[in-house]
């Protein structure tokens, strides 16, 4: 059976999350699934209503973006509501959904973390979730 992906991908840091897309996508094809698509998200914030809203037409989610620590407690809150709320959503449906979401202190710090060739946690997030749907 071959199985649906969706990936939602927070478009706020455009760099950040085309490299946390490259190295998930890497991951997916080298694993044999091709059948996944990609949905923007203006935020990271608005992620989980997207994969609320498309709970029923894929088997697994990963959730791609980054918040990065600015001078207020913003980010503290973005960063704990939406976690709580791609958890919710997954022990809910049982469905894997990957948080693939990076919670970095500066831009550097983010491009090391999303970077392929470095950190890579795109491609981490992916393969989270495949070991999860082939468990």
């Amino acid at each position: 059976m071959k199985k649906k992906i969706c990936i939602v991908l927070a478009n706020y840091y455009p760099k950040f999350s085309k490299n946390l897309l490259v190295g998930a996508t890497k991951v997916l094809k080298d694993n044999g699934i091709k059948n996944f698509k990609i949905i923007p998200s203006p935020g990271v914030f608005e992620i989980p209503l997207i994969i609320s809203k498309n709970i029923n037409k894929f088997d697994a989610f990963l959730s791609l973006g980054c918040v990065i620590k600015g001078q207020t407690p913003h980010f503290d809150f973005i960063s704990t509501a939406t976690t709580n709320a791609i958890m919710y959503l997954s022990i809910k449906f049982k469905k894997p959904i990957g948080n693939g979401i990076i919670t970095c202190l500066n831009k550097k710090q983010a491009l090391t973390r999303s970077d392929c060739k470095k950190k890579n946690k795109g491609g981490e997030t992916a393969k989270a979730v495949l070991s999860i749907l082939n468990s």
